[in-house]
């Protein structure tokens, strides 16, 4: 009888493990990473009600009392250890301790390429609880002009290689700011801190001048061309920082992985999910000046990484690069970013060998994210009932001839059906805030929806078409407004209007985002 019962027993289960596949495929995948999001909320939950308010730069210093000689960043061959990051920051902090007036929550704008100096100053300003606003290094003349004045800096920290590019604005920056540059030569009216650096104490700053208050309170400034019009400075809140970090973990990192950045750290992704995934983890990461399709499998395997970011255009170009022996002769397991087009994953996992692509979704000052946990091509995460219990969101119907989201007879928003694009929105209220934009409240509430779907509620407009399936997956679908996306960045199209329109022989001008065949993106045309 015993042995009967075990057996019908063991049927069940296996009848349930077939249905289970059958019904919810997904099932144990969307467990385990709901597991994980659950996970981190309680953690940071835990923080507060122990009145400990643990940053990413707490999380850092502790890993440099606990793995002082452990490499935090190789570049160009140099190995920077956490400790060696923790001291050369501590002199940045009190360089402008001794040679400032710089306090506690002022803001201090970064123009800087990629290399560790990046970190230390945004650390070391840090220490000293600044706010620090990361400067697009690609961006000239007035369009840095005014992103220098929207986020209100009381100082300017500029790399060597670009002091030629503010040296051209100094004669119009705002009264009052001081531009310091990274090296020993700087142009009138700069104040070398690379000199100041070589006799500043590297002694630890004191935890009082940078201790967060609140979770909410502003860490970083990071800029985005959102869907019209000039860059608009983010608010990143410690909080943001955090949740950001936590990306790596989330996808499987751990802190034996060695993580390749090759993305401009003026962003979110490299900063955030890539600087803070690796104090989150406690792992190493190399760090590249710029992205180099031909160098780029070469130092995975000459500095052993397993885990790289990307953004579709690196996926493409390295397909694009002349096929070569052993291109599947590395340790890389993971791929961590957004925008790879289906046919160049699929060709991409074919050449160079089975990486898990870990696909994602996020505005840098969005309340939604979506993780691609499960690998599926093309798709840049999924839903379900548990996850819309955490994170609400809507695909609603858009009217592109208002360019305003459609609404029906009793002024709510529409549902859009699986399978149809609709605007991305997601609910804006304790848990899941919007933080907006410095310095300009008309923009912070331009990407608020109200009275949505009843009186009073308020949704956060991330400007994205997106597709949901009938299994739940979410597919990147366009772009609204004024932007076309170009090599990895959002091009706003008035930008580009208004400097075509200070040549002397035109009279009007008007750019749009034209789709280039073979490539998945849009190309400006005038």
């Amino acid at each position: 009888m015993l042995l009967s019962w075990l057996t019908g027993l063991a049927a069940g289960i296996v009848f349930l493990h077939f249905l289970q596949k059958l019904v919810f495929p997904y099932f144990w995948e969307d467990f385990w990473y709901l597991l994980k999001v659950v996970r981190y909320g309680i953690r940071l939950e835990m923080y507060k009600l122990k009145g400990e308010l643990c940053t990413v730069l707490d999380k850092f210093l502790n890993l440099a009392q606990k793995q002082p000689q452990k490499p935090f960043i190789i570049y160009e061959g140099d190995i920077h250890t956490y400790q060696d990051v923790d001291k050369r920051s501590s002199r940045v902090a009190h360089v402008f301790l001794n040679h400032s007036t710089l306090k506690r929550g002022d803001t201090v704008a970064l123009l800087m390429s990629n290399e560790p100096d990046f970190v230390h100053v945004w650390f070391g300003l840090a220490k000293l609880g600044c706010v620090v606003a990361f400067l697009n290094s690609n961006i000239r003349s007035n369009s840095l002009l005014h992103c220098i004045r929207c986020c209100e800096p009381r100082a300017l920290v500029v790399g060597a290689d670009l002091l030629g590019t503010v040296e051209e604005i100094l004669p119009n920056l705002p009264e009052g700011i001081t531009v310091w540059g990274m090296n020993d030569s700087v142009p009138q009216g700069v104040t070398s801190l690379k000199e100041k650096l070589s006799t500043a104490s590297d002694k630890p700053v004191p935890r009082s001048y940078h201790v967060a208050s609140s979770l909410k309170a502003p860490h970083l400034y990071i800029f985005t061309s959102g869907t019209t019009g000039l860059p608009k400075a983010a608010v990143i809140t410690q909080l943001q920082a955090l949740k950001g970090s936590a990306g790596l973990w989330a996808f499987g990192c751990t802190a034996n992985d060695v993580i390749y950045i090759t993305l401009p750290l003026y962003h979110s992704s490299g900063a955030l999910l890539g600087i803070g995934g690796c104090v989150e983890l406690g792992a190493t990461c190399v760090l590249k000046k710029k992205f180099s399709a031909s160098q780029f499998w070469n130092d995975c395997r000459k500095y052993n990484v397993t885990v790289f970011q990307y953004i579709g255009e690196l996926c493409r170009y390295l397909c694009k690069q002349p096929k070569r022996e052993g291109e599947k002769d590395h340790r890389v397991r993971l791929a961590v970013g957004n925008g790879v087009r289906s046919d160049v994953w699929r060709e991409f996992l074919d050449r160079f060998g089975n990486i898990k692509m870990c696909e994602l979704y996020g505005a840098t000052e969005g309340n939604i994210c979506f993780m691609n946990h499960t690998g599926k091509i093309g798709s840049v995460g999924r839903t379900n009932f548990f996850y819309k219990l955490l994170f609400v969101f809507d695909l609603i119907k858009y009217d592109f001839q208002k360019d305003e989201p459609t609404r029906n007879e009793q002024g709510w928003c529409i549902h859009v059906k699986k399978g149809e694009p609709g605007l991305l929105i997601s609910r804006v209220n304790e848990k899941n805030p919007f933080f907006g934009y410095a310095g300009s409240k008309k923009h912070t509430e331009k990407k608020l929806l109200y009275d949505v779907f009843k009186k009073g509620d308020v949704y956060f407009n991330t400007g994205d078409l997106m597709v949901q399936d009938q299994n739940n997956f979410l597919y990147f679908w366009d772009r609204i407004g004024d932007t076309f996306r170009w090599k990895g960045e959002n091009v706003a199209t008035t930008e580009v209007a208004d400097i075509i329109g200070m040549l002397d022989f035109i009279q009007e001008t008007n750019v749009y985002g034209v789709t280039v065949p073979d490539y998945g993106r849009k190309a400006g045309i005038f």
